[in-house]
């Protein structure tokens, strides 16, 4: 369990703060999605449950430990992915060699499976790669971890179209029961698929805290011609193939796919009085 508690952070030099008074609960065996627009502290926050940044109060404590204090113990079940980062001029036989014993339940399996379904071989040299095949061969290393929490900050960003449905795949295939994987995101489309819980954040506030079967239990999300709107609709949003709505749910209706796209924008447009969870 990830446990935040009333924190409070600022960057060195700046007087406005990230968070404030902050709390948050995470629990495992479920894929969360940190959704927000640039600038409300998503990255921010993994780096603060990854101990990388430290709080000015407050508390973060991962399975009972305090982030902040990075103990080899947390460590080793945390893999963080992020959005930028630059691999070594080495192989990646090399590469898992050297980092591999940092993590004990590593598998050449799952690595070798994730590789393949991206279409990358074993043999690779990291220096030689892509924007988009480093972050492949990355998100696969990450895996291959097997680590009980798995952060991911804008995975998707510098992948092609076909690359993000094979991520999606990857992902997908190779989640466990135990683990709890976080991926922060301002491109909701991308994931959507993956996602069994919602977090939205907006300057320090939490929005969302709720799971996909809550969302879609209380409202709908389906298309409408316009002379079929309502005074039901909350949300609408013109598309090609009519208004894409949201509205709530009455009793009887059929529970549909959630749009994460349209609900994003409508919990950051409108009073969280108008959608609340």
């Amino acid at each position: 369990m990830i446990r935040i508690e009333d924190i409070t952070y600022h960057y060195t030099g700046s007087r406005k703060n990230v968070f404030e008074n902050f709390s948050l609960t995470l629990t495992e065996n479920n894929i969360y999605g940190l959704l927000g627009k640039n600038g409300t502290g998503k990255s921010t926050l993994l780096y603060l449950i990854s101990g990388l940044l430290h709080q000015q109060s407050g508390s973060i404590e991962v399975d009972g430990m305090e982030s902040k204090k990075r103990n080899p113990e947390m460590l080793k079940e945390i893999f963080f992915v992020p959005e930028e980062f630059e691999l070594p001029s080495i192989s990646l036989a090399r590469y898992v060699e050297l980092y591999s014993k940092f993590y004990p339940r590593f598998s050449e399996e799952v690595l070798t499976k994730c590789l393949s379904d991206f279409n990358l071989p074993l043999s690779l040299q990291l220096n030689t790669l892509s924007m988009g095949q480093r972050k492949k061969a990355f998100v696969s290393l990450a895996l291959a971890t097997q680590t009980k929490y798995l952060f991911m900050d804008e995975p998707t960003n510098g992948l092609d179209i076909p690359s993000k449905s094979q991520f999606r795949r990857v992902v997908a295939n190779n989640m466990t029961d135990d683990r709890t994987l976080i991926i922060s995101t301002h491109q909701v489309h991308d994931i959507e698929q993956l996602l069994d819980h919602i977090l939205i954040l907006d300057n320090s506030r939490l929005l969302v805290n709720a799971s996909v079967a809550d969302i879609t239990s209380k409202y709908r999300f389906d298309l409408r011609a316009p002379q079929d709107m309502g005074n039901d609709v909350i949300y609408a949003e013109p598309s090609l193939q009519g208004n894409a709505c949201i509205t709530l749910r009455k009793e009887d209706d059929q529970e549909t796919q959630l749009n994460l796209e349209l609900f994003f924008n409508a919990v950051i447009s409108l009073d969280s009085e108008k959608i609340k969870i």
